[in-house]
């Protein structure tokens, strides 16, 4: 299973509710991503054929229905999380499982892409990023909040990984002020 397949280009997976706390809800200097300059950021610097933006479903409101489109018309491929009828409507995705299984399902079914981003900090994905490296399909993890980031990427090389935060003047929303 080791090794890319070339030709083809990689696999973007976003924690949507990681991306959102760590830049819109951040404490200090919150801001705004431009999901369509994002999704172009990810075709031209990472070579992103797909993108799976990964968050919790809320129930039908005229919000979220806006957000979904939002993130459509931007090129990525919205994923829900699936609840129970107790969690529905809870804020929190908890997507960090389904993203590690819809990764390891395409490794094993040996779906043709090369190599995957991970946009997020959690630490819950440390495993699957150090077996991502180990196999050489591994290319970037793009932290929302570099402060906010788990400590267990501090090992990893700093080539794996990068700060959000330093994209901002280029995937930052355009009416936000300082970009």
């Amino acid at each position: 299973m080791t090794g890319v397949t070339t030709g083809v280009g990689n696999f973007a997976f976003i924690d949507g509710q990681n991306l959102y706390m760590g830049t819109a809800k951040r404490d200090l200097n919150p801001w705004e991503i431009d999901l369509y300059r994002f999704r172009i950021y990810l075709k031209e610097k990472y070579s992103v054929s797909k993108a799976f933006y990964h968050l919790g479903y809320v129930q039908d409101t005229d919000s979220a229905e806006k957000l979904y489109e939002k993130i459509q018309n931007a090129g990525f491929i919205l994923v829900f999380r699936q609840h129970s009828e107790p969690m529905i409507g809870n804020k929190k995705g908890n997507v960090d499982s389904d993203i590690i299984f819809s990764v390891m399902k395409r490794l094993y079914k040996r779906e043709a892409f090369g190599k995957i981003v991970l946009v997020s900090g959690d630490g819950d994905y440390k495993n699957l990023v150090d077996f991502l490296i180990e196999e050489g399909r591994f290319k970037k993890l793009l932290f929302p909040d570099r402060k906010r980031a788990s400590s267990l990427y501090k090992k990893i090389g700093s080539e794996y990984f990068d700060n959000l935060e330093n994209l901002r003047t280029y995937i930052g929303a355009i009416n936000e002020k300082g970009s």
